[in-house]
């Protein structure tokens, strides 16, 4: 059993969340179980208390990124070192209980692929983010090519061919809970209440909400591509309209000097195809990102049991099943040098 939670300047909630996700798993898994904390780049002391937390607990395994990268990359390297047959993902602000873990377990015994948390009762957020959050999720559920389940964050429980599915996939604007829906299997929802979090403050402010959104979007649908197919013929049509318009009263000899109505046309116009470009260059850009092929992220290092552990520099670019390989070796051959 695999716990992976990406933190980023998550001091103040760490400790509390190995005490509790360790608790969690004892009770579901007894002693088979590791607890892999992904630091992304944090600025506080988070990293310190990763390496404490690894040296006083063998179930831990600490992995520090290069830069941040941000949440869905920062939980994709911990999928990819992770080992076991089982994954929880799960933040580690204390948002989303730990002690979901043992119906989820129930859950998966019965036959489920994934167990999502879907989000009944949040606690502690204001109106604005519940009210843009549901217009998100029903607007994403309305355009995307697969049913992706409202009301859901990246907390879910993943059996290991899900796992193994998730990490070979190379986008580099991710978006998990899509990716996962994408990958299909049985899944099912486990409604729960959300709580506030346990100390520090939220990592996605507005802009990254909207990055986020956008990423989202334009991964898993070429709606808005369609929308600025309409918002042309549309604006096609309003041009035919104002051509006959414009001949109508130049034939009546009704003609008048002036720029207001070519003033208004010539914004109208502009309007749209500028729209129709920023979404048509939303995808391009995807693909450009994508084509440079690059590592979606890069390992500082790892720590288990208080010893660093090496990782080869071509890690980040191997397929799962290798990535898992050369983690197992690796840990075992610093292990019998040990």
């Amino acid at each position: 059993m695999s716990i992976v939670a990406p933190c980023y300047n998550e001091a103040e909630c760490l400790r509390e969340f190995h005490r509790r996700a360790a608790a969690a798993a004892r009770a579901s898994c007894g002693e088979s179980f590791e607890i892999v904390l992904v630091d992304d780049g944090s600025r506080d002391a988070t990293w310190s208390i990763i390496e404490a937390l690894a040296e006083a607990d063998p179930h831990v395994v600490g992995v520090r990124l290069m830069r941040n990268h941000g949440h869905q990359l920062a939980a994709s390297a911990g999928l990819s070192l992770a080992r076991g047959d089982r994954v929880m993902l799960i933040d580690a602000d204390l948002q989303d209980p730990p002690e979901l873990l043992a119906p989820m377990m129930a859950r998966m015994d019965a036959g489920a692929d994934v167990v999502f948390g879907q989000r009944g009762v949040r606690h502690a957020e204001t109106w604005f983010k519940k009210a843009s959050a549901s217009a998100f999720y029903r607007l994403l559920s309305n355009l995307a090519a697969v049913p992706i389940p409202r009301d859901t964050g990246d907390f879910r429980l993943m059996r290991r061919r899900v796992v193994d599915a998730l990490v070979s996939m190379p986008e580099r604007q991710r978006f998990i809970r899509g990716l996962v829906s994408w990958i299909g299997g049985r899944q099912e929802a486990l409604v729960y209440e959300r709580q506030a979090r346990h100390a520090g403050t939220s990592k996605y402010p507005l802009r990254k909400m909207i990055r986020f959104a956008v990423d989202a979007i334009t991964g898993f649908s070429i709606g808005p591509l369609r929308v600025a197919t309409y918002l042309g013929l549309f604006a096609a049509g309003l041009a035919l309209l104002l051509l006959a318009y414009t001949l109508w009263q130049w034939a009546a000899g009704d003609t008048v000097a002036g720029w207001s109505s070519v003033m208004t046309a010539i914004v109208l116009f502009g309007a749209v195809q500028l729209i129709v470009l920023g979404i048509q260059g939303e995808y391009v850009g995807r693909l450009f990102q994508e084509a440079k092929a690059r590592p979606l992220f890069l390992i500082d290092r790892v720590v288990t049991a208080g010893n660093e552990r090496a990782l080869p520099a071509e890690f980040c670019s191997l397929a799962p099943t290798a990535q898992r390989e050369v983690w197992e070796a690796t840990r075992a051959a610093t292990t019998l040098r040990a």
